[in-house]
């Protein structure tokens, strides 16, 4: 029987889990979420093949838990980019920026690797709830501007920090595009709030 390496039994699952999620990421971040497989993962945490399966039924199971935790991350990140602003412009601009800084520290590839993986039917909607929850802020914010097409805002702000993703991956000064990205939504935004 293995031993135990930590107060309880509850833990040490947990922490095994831990060992699994974060075997799993660096091979997500080495070579790609294809190279998240049950042998590659249990080989990078030292585990039997088969422990895998005391914690994930697949690989692709794996790789949503990895999807929901970054997720998590990136909404924590996000709000406490804006958790001292007040005015709806401010959450929004600071929102703006924070989305894009993602972008310029590289830890955005870690999800376009991850979106590559086709998730189990049963965890899809884990993670679009994960993705409401992400995008919740936003909306609150735009909703209190007074903008009254809060989808077609939502939408045009994505498409804004799409392009500004696409030229800071493309090398050109991050903060320059996140600084122009954000006047630019921002003018925007407060245009549509007075129509």
């Amino acid at each position: 029987m293995p031993k135990i390496q930590a107060p309880t039994i509850a833990a040490h699952r947990e922490l095994r889990r831990q060992q699994l999620m974060a075997a799993a990421m660096e091979l997500a971040l080495a070579e790609g979420a294809q190279a998240i497989t049950v042998a590659a993962v249990a080989a990078k945490a030292g585990l039997a093949r088969s422990s895998i399966y005391e914690y994930f039924s697949s690989s692709a199971d794996l790789v949503a838990d990895l999807v929901l935790e970054e997720l998590d991350y990136y909404r924590l990140r996000l709000g406490d980019a804006i958790k001292d602003a007040h005015d709806p412009f401010e959450k929004l601009s600071l929102w703006i920026a924070e989305g894009l800084r993602y972008v310029a520290d590289g830890r955005h590839m870690l999800v376009k690797s991850l979106n590559t993986v086709t998730t189990p039917d049963y965890r899809k909607e884990d993670i679009a709830v994960g993705h409401r929850k992400l995008i919740a802020p936003l909306r609150e914010a735009l909703m209190e501007t007074g903008i009254k097409d809060v989808a077609g805002a939502s939408a045009f702000i994505s498409s804004i920090t799409d392009a500004a993703s696409i030229r800071i991956e493309s090398g050109n000064d991050a903060e320059l595009e996140i600084r122009n990205a954000t006047v630019f939504a921002i003018a925007g935004l407060r245009a549509l709030a007075v129509n």
